[in-house]
């Protein structure tokens, strides 16, 4: 009769236990990232595709302002959605161009004696103040004497996009500036190649010159700009070099949409599905001082303002000009802390949040810049 040969043993391997639970570790967190991935597309096809027109508009046009962001809503609603939903505005401002007697600069003038000084608590001229809305935290930077803003570049010698873009804090450094925030469009396919904010888009004055006039920039229009007699000059055009020689502009770059001309709110942007995203905006009161609105988004806290949420700002902060710059992640505001209210004296802090994708300001070819004070 024939043995049967016992069972050899094999020796189970190391590892064995701790190999399967990683692999189902991975397995679950794989099939929980398809799992929120699916939930989101269903959640945006049915915002895109629902029954609220004004849902869909905002979803569109929050999506169509970021630059890594903007394919997306053509996926659902087609090119010709897209492009009613652009549509769907109002009309802009009867007038083009500010009309800058409507300023009137009063940086020498004696204070009334019965009204408060708004000044009497900011030395340097510098005011900030902090705005909550239903869905944003923005950030008021009222200057003084508008004389004290400027256009600052990343280069002075020329934009090529073999010389990277600066980030705010280091230009500011460079710079010694008191005070900044971003400024105009510029170049930027949604990667993080070193091209990305190396050049500009449109017109750009800086100091009495030229520094930039080439380059279209897309889907909006508009330019702001100090003249010689440091009045805000918005136009809902931009600006040709010859066209910005003949207003006398010494500062400015092209951006848009406009938000107030002359003290008409353009209702064009107001009324448009214009998004929450962050967003940055220039303006100037009749006094003559200059208001910097910086607008938190993309945070868990903020997710941003409207053009309409920046208009009602500069309204309510007296702006008979204002224009619209250059926002999303490069929204950035930088202050100086000369009397050391909000750290260290003299340490430059950052005033607003950017996005939490963030560890940094974006690099960028130019901003508005303000001077220390005399």
């Amino acid at each position: 009769m024939k043995k049967n040969s016992p069972e050899q043993y094999t020796p189970k391997k190391k590892g064995g236990l701790l190999g399967r639970i990683i692999r189902r570790f991975f397995l679950l967190l794989f099939t929980t990232i398809v799992l929120i991935l699916a939930a989101l597309i269903l959640a945006a096809n049915l915002i895109f595709n629902g029954p609220s027109p004004a849902a869909r508009s905002i979803l569109t046009m929050t999506l169509l302002e970021p630059s890594a962001t903007k394919w997306i809503p053509a996926l659902f609603i087609g090119e010709d959605g897209v492009a009613e939903v652009r549509a769907q505005v109002s009309a802009g401002p009867e007038e083009e161009l500010t009309n800058t007697s409507q300023v009137v600069i009063q940086k020498n003038a004696a204070i009334d004696p019965n009204a408060v000084d708004e000044w009497a608590d900011y030395p340097d001229g510098i005011r900030i103040d902090t705005v909550e809305g239903d869905t944003f935290t923005a950030y008021i930077m009222i200057i003084k004497d508008p004389s004290r803003v400027y256009m600052g570049l990343s280069t002075y010698n020329g934009f090529s996009t073999a010389i990277p873009g600066k980030r705010l804090n280091v230009a500011m450094e460079d710079e010694g500036a008191a005070a900044g925030v971003n400024a105009g469009a510029f170049n930027d396919d949604g990667s993080i190649s070193k091209t990305v904010g190396s050049a500009p888009l449109g017109l750009v004055m800086s100091k009495g010159s030229c520094a930039w006039s080439t380059g279209k920039q897309p889907d909006l229009e508009g330019f702001a700009g100090f003249n010689t007699d440091d009045i805000l000059v918005v136009s809902q055009k931009n600006l040709t070099k010859e066209q910005a020689a003949e207003l006398n502009i010494r500062d400015g770059c092209c951006f848009g949409p406009a938000l107030i001309i002359n003290g008409e709110t353009n209702m064009s942007a107001y009324n448009s599905a214009s998004g929450w995203n962050p967003r940055t905006a220039v303006g100037q009161r009749s006094d003559g001082a200059v208001l910097f609105v910086c607008a938190d988004g993309r945070q868990v806290g903020s997710m941003g303002a409207t053009y309409a949420d920046i208009i009602d700002i500069m309204v309510e902060y007296g702006a008979v000009n204002a224009c619209n710059m250059d926002g999303g992640s490069s929204t950035i505001m930088m202050y100086r802390d000369t009397n050391g209210r909000y750290g260290e004296a003299g340490q430059v802090v950052t005033v607003n949040n950017y996005s939490l994708l963030q560890s940094e300001p974006r690099r960028m070819p130019n901003f508005w810049m303000v001077r220390p004070q005399e």
